[in-house]
Order: C-alpha cells, then structure tokens, then sequence
C-alpha cells in the first residue's frame, strides 16, 4: 500500500494569498480536502456576488491542488530512480485526482444551472464559461478510472527513455549528451554515435510499441464512452480548438509540404554540396557545413542560466528580473543525467506563480535555443499570474507555445553574450532560422501520424511503422538519404514524447511558430512597438478567444498556403543576410 506522501518544494517569496484554503493543510489523502469541495457545492448561489466569489475560491482550490500535483510530477522527473517520488505521483492520480474529478463535475454542473451565471459580464467570463460547459459536456464518470490509468500508464514513456545510455571511453552517455557527437567534425565520429544511438533505442522499440498499443486501446475506450467515435475527435474537443477545424489543420500540413518542405530542400541541398558529399545521411544534418568545431554556446548550467538573464534583461528588464527569480527560488533543473526523464517543460505553478523550468542540457546550441524557449513559456507565468481565475491561466498551446517560439527568435540579438566570435553568432543564428524551417514538416509529420493512428486503431507494429514512413516520405527532405538505416527510420517515430505522453497536442508548435515569425518579423521593424504588443497580448492569459489575443500582438491568426508561403520567404530573405 502506497503511503501518503508529503510534497517537499522551494518556498517562493511570491505567494498568491489563500482566503479560502488554509495554508496549513496537508493534501495527503481525499480526506484532507473533501470539505472544501464539500462547501462549495452546499453554498447557495443567488446573486452574482455570490457566484463571483464562489468561482474566486473554487479557483484558489484548483490551483492549491494543481501545484501539489505538478512538484509530484516534477520531482518524478527529475529522478526516475526515486520509488517515493513516482509513488507519490502515482498516489495523487490513483487516489486523489478520481474524486477530484467527480466533485469537480458536480461544481460544473452547479455553475451550468445556476441562474445568476446569465448576470456575469459574458465579455469578462465567456472563456471561462466556454471552459467550464466544455469541461463538463465531455465528463463521463466511467472515465475517472480511464484517465487515472493513463496518466500512470504515460509516464512509462520517461522511465524507459530516462535508462536508455550509450558507451564512450568507458563511460555511460545519456542519449542527449551522446547526441553532442553527432555535431562532430569527423564523418566516422557522427556515424557511430548515430548508429549507437539509434540502435539503443531499438533495443526498446517492441517495449514502446506495446506501450503505445496498450494508450491508443485506453483512449479509445474514454473516447466511446464521450460517445466519440474515436480519441482523435474527442481530445480535439478536450484541447479546447474552438477557433479553428480539423480541416484547417489538413489544408495547413498541405501549406508545409508545399511552402516550407521545398526549402528545407535548398537547405539540405547546400549543406550537402558544402560538405562535397555524394550522399547526404542523417548523421551529416547537424554537423557545422563548413565542418567547423561545434559551437559551445557556455560550459556549465550556471553560465547558461547567467548568460540568459543578461539576455532576458536587455530585451526588457522585467524579463530578466522573472528569471533572477527563478534562480533565486531554486525553480531550475537544467542539466542532463541518468535517471532524468528526457525532454524540457516549463511547469507553470499557479499559486506560487513562479514557473518551473526542467531540461537536459549537454550545451550545446540546441540547449541554448531550449532556455529560451522555456523562458519565454517562463515569462508568460509571469505576465499572466495576475488573473484571478485559474481558467484564464491555463493557456491554449497556441498561446503559449506563441510566447516560447517568440522569445527564440526576438532573443538572437542578444547571442552575443554566448558568442563572442562574430562568425560563431552568425552560425548560431543561421543554424536557429534553418530549424525554424526545418521543424514545420516534422511538425507535420507528428501530426499527421497522430491523425492515421486514431483513425486506424486496428493496426498492428508493421502497419504503424510503414505509416510512419509514409508521413515522413511525404514531409521529409528528399536529400536526404536513409538507404541501409530503414530500421531506424521505421521507428523515428519513438523519440517523440509527445505521441505517447501528450497525445495530439503537436500541431500547435506549427501554428504558434506562424506567430512567432510573424512578430519577430514586426520586431525587425520596430522592436519596442513589436515588444510592447508581445507583452499585453501575453499579460491577456487565455481571457480573450486564441484570434483576438494574436491581434492584440500585432499578428494575424491563420496558416493558410499563402500566408505559410510569406513567412517562408521572410525567412529565406534573412538566412540570406547571415551567408
């Protein structure tokens, strides 16, 4: 039996102030906070007053229960090897979360008759209001187990990958800190990390299969039970994707595969011409093309964390000032070791409102690129902790992932505090517009493959690893070559995390990514109109639907082909600048 267990976590000097929950309560069990749920659904709600501060409280008690859950997961993460620590998580979701969401539904369907919900301000409360009636349209009581079974079930993915180590000089290499080999300057250096790599993988390829048959099997079922005729329509009403359909998603991976895919192209077609290479292989894609050394953007975590608070500041100094105290709060665990789940989050913590930020780096640039795209996440924490309801916290992917991807690009400016060398700030910030490309046909890819795999449940490993390829055939590179590594390619698909922790939730790296270059674009022209536009629509939170909070931001919100086609060519017009 799993004993209760006591979350230990930094204490931050910023607190949002209890009025309802008390500060001395312990959330060992069900027990420790029934009576909360209980006073909220015996309070009568009249007046609009009375419903206000019903909802004022409801929310401080979802975000006390919330930040209990994520430093559960956190810590988990942090160290996969740590049986108090996974228990502990799995003690929240198994025993916990079921009653929550139970007494939950029953508060949403309290605020969906309540007659003084028709008095609220429906400008002010209609995301909320749309949340809370979608929330509940979707609850089904069979699903509590469902959903408690999978959210134990997804984090297998972290401690399979978290174990997964190569061999170098008599020393064990996590995959991040192996795949630093693959930037090195000898061809037979990048090829045997490659294959180690990938082969390591392989190793667990049948365990993840199985893993990921036995989720799709689970999802199913809370999909039926919605009465949805598969997972994929059901979460895309989860997601809350009230602005957009499923067919705009489909027009947008045809605007990749005919605007971004071509020149991912020319990219490879250059980098395989500087090379001199007859054959472009997947280990010659993150080498410098002119085989220079790698670029060492610092050397130590501190330097990293340092070097992007000097960044952050710059940029605005407020920026700086939320990640000094981050630092500050011990809100940080950035480096790579075994026994960590793989992977990077910013983990908002909506009642201490201070984020927390979780990532391997080995650093490199990618690392590099990682810190700001986290901070940005981090910023918007920050800028939108001052809502009083948690609803208006809890930000679409579109959103959020708008603020992450923006902060990559606007913050390039500020690479000098990394690079000293001009030349090497070039490198680094070609090498940053080339991935901006490059990721909108994996994006695709990811999605795409999602998209067949619940509309085709009944499919066995082969089918699942020839759809892959299918996909990957139809967004990928067509320089580069994967003749004699099909068994890798046949399960590139595993290292996604997404697929089996956060299923369906991909495509929003593409749309925001529309965003950002949009507004990096208006930063060019005018940086302190394109900044102060970035901080209001992100002090917004998620209170105005996903279009208005893009316009606020100076940007518009659509990927049609025409408009994927723009930002191509803007793009292409400043890696030309940085030859």
């Amino acid at each position: 039996m799993v004993m209760p267990f006591k979350v230990q976590h930094p204490t931050p000097e910023i607190k949002e102030k209890r009025s309802f929950v008390p500060t001395d309560v312990e959330i060992l069990t069900w027990d420790s906070i029934a009576r909360f749920f209980d006073d909220l659904a015996q309070r009568e709600l009249e007046t609009e007053k009375q419903l206000v501060q019903w909802l004022i409280d409801r929310s401080e008690l979802t975000a006390v229960l919330e930040e209990n859950l994520a430093w559960r997961y956190i810590r988990m993460n942090c160290d996969t090897s740590n049986d108090a620590y996974a228990e502990a998580f799995e003690q929240f979701v198994k025993d916990i979360q079921p009653r929550i969401l139970l007494a939950s539904n029953e508060l949403d369907k309290k605020f969906y008759h309540c007659k003084a919900k028709d008095e609220l301000d429906a400008e002010y409360y209609g995301i909320l209001i749309r949340v809370l009636n979608n929330r509940m349209e979707l609850f089904r009581e069979e699903n509590v187990p469902l959903i408690s079974e999978l959210q134990v079930k997804e984090q297998e993915y972290g401690k399979v990958s978290s174990q997964m180590t190569v061999s170098h000089d008599g020393k064990q290499l996590t995959l991040q800190q192996a795949s630093n080999f693959l930037k090195d300057t000898d061809r037979r250096v990048r090829e045997t990390f490659f294959n180690k790599i990938n082969s390591r993988r392989l190793d667990d390829a049948r365990t993840l299969q199985e893993l990921l048959s036995s989720l799709l099997s689970i999802r199913h079922a809370v999909a039926q039970n919605a009465g949805f005729p598969n997972y994929f329509e059901f979460k895309w009403k989860e997601l809350g994707r009230f602005d957009y359909g499923i067919q705009d998603i489909l027009e947008f991976h045809e605007a990749i595969e005919l605007k971004a895919r071509p020149l991912v192209d020319q990219i490879h077609l250059q980098r395989k011409e500087s090379l001199g290479l007859d054959s472009l292989r997947p280990y010659d894609l993150e080498v410098d093309p002119e085989l220079k050394p790698p670029l060492k953007p610092f050397q130590a975590v501190d330097e990293l964390v340092d070097k992007t608070i000097a960044s952050f500041t710059a940029i605005r100094p407020r920026f700086g000032t939320f990640l000094r105290e981050m630092k500050k709060g011990g809100f940080l665990d950035l480096d790579s070791r075994i026994g960590k789940a793989p992977g990077g989050f910013n983990y908002p913590l909506y009642e201490s409102n201070i984020p927390f930020i979780y990532m391997n780096a080995t650093g490199n640039l990618r690392d590099l690129e990682t810190m700001f795209h986290e901070g940005g996440h981090a910023i918007h924490s920050f800028l939108s902790a001052h809502h009083k309801f948690i609803e208006f916290k809890e930000l679409p992917s579109e959103v959020a992932e708008l603020a992450s991807m923006t902060m990559e690009l606007i913050s390039m400016d500020q690479w000098h505090h990394f690079f000293t060398s001009e030349d090497d700030l070039k490198r680094a910030m070609r090498s940053q517009l080339e991935g901006v490309v490059q990721v909108l046909p994996w994006i695709a890819t990811v999605d795409a493959f999602q998209y067949w795999l619940y509309h085709h449940l009944d499919h066995g490993f082969d089918e699942r690893n020839r759809s892959w390829l299918e996909v990957m055939h139809r967004f990928g590179s067509t320089h580069v070559d994967w003749s004699g590594l099909e068994k890798y390619a046949h399960h590139l698909w595993q290292k996604q995390l997404h697929i089996f922790e956060v299923p369906l939730y991909y495509i929003e790296y593409g749309i925001a990514q529309l965003g950002a270059i949009a507004l990096w674009k208006n930063y060019r022209e005018s940086p302190a109109t394109a900044l102060d536009a970035f901080e209001k629509a992100l002090s917004l939170g998620y209170s105005k639907p996903i279009p208005e909070i893009y316009k606020v931001a100076g940007i518009e919100f659509k990927f049609s082909l025409t408009y994927v086609g723009e930002l191509m060519d803007f793009v292409h017009q400043e890696l030309q600048k940085l030859k």
